[in-house]
């Protein structure tokens, strides 16, 4: 009676026996991701460059994750994760959406006496003091800028703020604690890398939009704007990056703005694995070094930093290096000393981010043309002040609604603008190319 539940008891665990054992799960998240978790729980408590070495290594082992990946590991972050304004900072910069919005600690860019938002998320303050130098020798700078800023108030046909402008060439914390006293709800500046760097030094005492970036994070509540030389570093290497470039050859001039954007530039390209085969620095005479460089490096495009007079003498060099066919981007300093075509057809074929404003029809923007008729400001290389100026009053009125919406974003004069985990505005900018020595606009998202 006993032999048929055996022989039923044997079979059954033959078959269990011979059952593929089931592959172990994924790991919850990838080794790069990990260890730069580590990184991010410790990175609050750090100051000076022990924390700037620490953004730099969780920088870098974030490049090492492809897009898929990084999307994924930023999804399963939990909230209030520190990771997680890192890999969002990431996210944005490659142009990916967010899986969920910041943790803002319950900051709020906004007053509770304000009127409610607009459907669009217009809420500007009350009142607003502007800190620009007014006076000594960046007042031609805060001149078009100031410009730009009320094209950009005066044009606006709903509620607008009053405004009150402080001096900052006396002294920035000053002018910054008189506008205090004087009731304004909102300040936007100062305009100096160190001025920056001296009002976040400390805890501002008013909800601040900081019109450059220094070495000190946005405090709490407030947010950093800037037209700076790494931020359009990081968006030629992204636009380098999304061509599917390797080896990349990079020729820059010495100017300090020069130096700032190849740096950031071959940094982001670097910690993408992407091969930066040589930097060489801008010469009249480079042709021996380029034919030397294409026979033994083999680069699959070129990155110029460089200003028009430099580029219409590499250009002709790279033809001699047999290196003119290959994909070539320029930073926005190509169109300095521009606007002869019969000289500029030697940039043609070159791509260079630039401001949407200076090249098309921005929605609720005059044209450029026509202001620069009216405005000194508005024309020549001050335009691009004008638009940050511009760009400067859209973020005095959205930016509460940047902070608060995930995702969110809004078209400014100067590119697409968002707002990251650390307080600071990012810019997706505008293209262009060199056409029969002519900028022409790429279409968005052709480069």
């Amino acid at each position: 009676m006993m032999r048929p539940l055996l022989l039923v008891l044997l079979l059954v665990l033959a078959g269990c026996a011979s059952a593929p054992p089931k592959a172990p799960p994924p790991p919850a998240f990838a080794a790069a991701t990990l260890q730069a978790q580590a990184l991010a729980a410790g990175h609050a408590s750090l100051t000076g460059k022990a924390k700037r070495d620490n953004n730099e290594a969780i920088e870098q082992l974030l490049a090492q994750l492809d897009d898929a990946t990084l999307a994924r590991d930023a999804a399963k972050l939990p909230a209030g994760d520190p990771l997680y304004t890192f890999a969002g900072r990431v996210l944005l910069r490659r142009g990916l959406p967010l899986p969920h919005p910041f943790e803002r600690g319950g900051t709020s860019f906004g007053q509770a006496n304000r009127p409610a938002a607009d459907n669009d998320g217009y809420r500007p303050p009350l009142k607003v003091a502007v800190l620009l130098p007014l006076s000594g020798n960046q007042a031609a700078v805060a001149d078009a800028v100031r410009d730009g800023y009320l094209a950009g108030y005066y044009g606006e046909s709903r509620r607008r703020p009053s405004l009150r402008f402080y001096d900052t060439a006396a002294g920035v914390k000053a002018a910054l604690a008189r506008a205090a006293t004087d009731g304004n709800d909102a300040a936007v500046g100062p305009l100096g890398r160190d001025e920056v760097d001296a009002v976040f030094a400390d805890e501002p005492p008013l909800p601040l939009l900081a019109l450059n970036r220094g070495t000190h994070a946005p405090a709490a509540g407030s947010a950093a704007f800037s037209l700076s030389p790494e931020d359009e570093g990081i968006s030629l290497a992204q636009a380098l990056i999304e061509r599917g470039s390797q080896h990349v050859l990079l020729i820059a001039g010495n100017e300090d703005s020069q130096r700032r954007t190849r740096d950031a530039a071959k940094a982001q390209l670097e910690r993408r694995g992407v091969k930066v085969i040589a930097s060489l620095g801008y010469s009249a005479q480079m042709s021996d070094a380029l034919a030397q460089l294409a026979q033994t490096h083999a680069p699959d495009a070129v990155l110029l930093v460089l200003k028009g007079p430099q580029a219409r003498s590499a250009i002709p060099q790279l033809a001699l290096a047999n290196l003119l066919q290959l994909p070539r981007y320029a930073s926005s300093q190509i169109t300095s000393g521009t606007g002869k075509p019969a000289d500029d057809m030697a940039l043609d074929g070159t791509i260079f981010p630039t401001e949407p404003w200076l090249i098309r029809n921005v929605q609720g923007l005059p044209s450029q043309a026509s202001v620069a008729s009216q405005v000194d400001t508005a024309k020549g290389p001050a335009a691009r002040l004008f638009a940050f100026g511009v760009d400067a009053w859209r973020l005095t009125a959205y930016l509460e609604y940047l902070a608060q919406q995930p995702n969110a974003s809004i078209r400014g004069a100067t590119g697409q603008l968002s707002l990251d985990g650390f307080g600071n505005v990012l810019r997706r900018p505008a293209w262009s190319r060199f056409s029969g020595g002519i900028a022409v606009p790429l279409a968005d998202g052709a480069r």
